[in-house]
């Protein structure tokens, strides 16, 4: 079984002396980059450059009829904006991945988009679930929350999947089937969920993965871990590598919504860091690095951004919630980073709008 490598020591190699890359070189977020959509909570995007010379984004969206969390759950869909430049504003184009029914695996949600490419293929890899349930609409919202038939059963049916094209803008071809099931007796017994893709020069993949098992009375479940998993290609079979997760709250802390990306110094990951056990920020993002993306190590200092924000209109805020990373790559070095986020004092519940926003990263 391969050996996870994680050291938190002085000397780091990706990062000596004081704070990581990313951190330092945040610039001002442009309060009219990103992606915002009138009667939508927004979340999660994903960017890729097409040949067309236009940047190309995916992102999750779901009425605001529904409440914000957990919302997404049923009725999540993953929509194609565009923009001449990265930090946009992107327009929407079209529906990339939405309802095509119950008898789906992905039929009722997709969400958690990340695109990547490889030759000339599209590969939008994304979180599917389904219920056998009626709609939920205005006249029984108030019955909807996570307790409720429709959140056991779609929570209980999160799977990773992948739809492909040789287009930015589509169509794309969904599988049948999900590519990374659950496992009984694992960390991920319960879902697997929020993937992360890197592919590399051979076509060969290494995903990052959000598990979640049962606890010993098989009905609640546990705290989030993140695996990996490797396959030969993007349409091969996937393997989890090794029975313990890489992160888990046994092991090292709680972290949620890992990114992988490569550029000219390597491979590298950015995730949100939960309850802070990492970075000492509740929520802060952390970095790490790696050589062949399987075994990884934490920045001496692993601080990649914490919720305050600096816009480009003179203020400065602290987001209610700051999620979803996504590092864009562009001619070998990273130059945005993208969120998620939410306004309020904090807490799904509070807030009142979403959107996707972008920082620069300083040259």
């Amino acid at each position: 079984m391969m050996k996870y490598i994680f050291l938190l020591f002085i000397g780091c190699l990706f990062s000596c002396g004081a704070q990581n890359s990313l951190y330092n070189n945040l610039d001002e977020a442009p309060i009219d980059g990103g992606l915002q959509m009138d009667d939508y909570w927004v979340w999660g995007s994903s960017v890729i450059k097409g040949d067309d010379g236009l940047y190309h984004m995916y992102a999750s969206r779901w009425p605001k009829m529904l409440p914000f969390h957990p919302g997404w759950m049923v009725a999540s869909e993953i929509v194609h904006a565009t923009s001449k430049t990265p930090e946009g504003p992107y327009q929407f184009q079209d529906v990339a991945l939405g309802d095509r029914g119950t008898q789906y695996w992905d039929g009722k949600s997709c969400h958690n988009p990340k695109i990547v490419k490889y030759k000339d293929t599209y590969i939008l890899y994304y979180m599917g679930s389904t219920h056998p349930f009626e709609a939920v609409t205005e006249s029984n919202v108030s019955d909807f929350d996570l307790s409720s038939k429709w959140c056991i059963a779609a929570r209980w049916g999160k799977r990773i999947g992948i739809a492909i094209s040789k287009s930015p803008n589509g169509p794309w071809k969904r599988q049948n089937a999900p590519i990374l099931e659950v496992e009984p007796n694992s960390y991920y017994s319960f879902l697997t969920s929020n993937p992360s893709p890197l592919i590399k020069e051979d076509g060969s993949v290494v995903l990052l993965f959000k598990g979640r098992s049962y606890k010993e009375d098989g009905v609640s479940q546990s705290d989030m871990s993140i695996g990996v998993a490797t396959a030969p290609r993007y349409d091969g079979e996937y393997t989890v590598i090794g029975n313990e997760p890489l992160f888990s709250m046994e092991r090292f802390g709680e972290v949620e919504d890992p990114h992988l990306w490569s550029d000219d110094a390597g491979y590298h990951m950015i995730a949100k860091d939960q309850r802070g056990l990492i970075t000492g920020g509740k929520g802060d993002g952390l970095v790490a690095h790696s050589e062949n993306g399987i075994d990884w190590v934490i920045d001496e200092n692993p601080r990649a951004y914490t919720k305050t924000v600096k816009w480009n209109n003179g203020k400065t805020i602290k987001q209610g919630q700051l999620e979803r990373p996504f590092v864009f790559v562009e001619n070998g070095k990273p130059t945005h980073i993208f969120f998620a986020t939410m306004d309020g004092p904090g807490g799904f519940s509070n807030g009142t709008k979403t959107w996707n926003m972008v920082i620069p990263l300083k040259k």
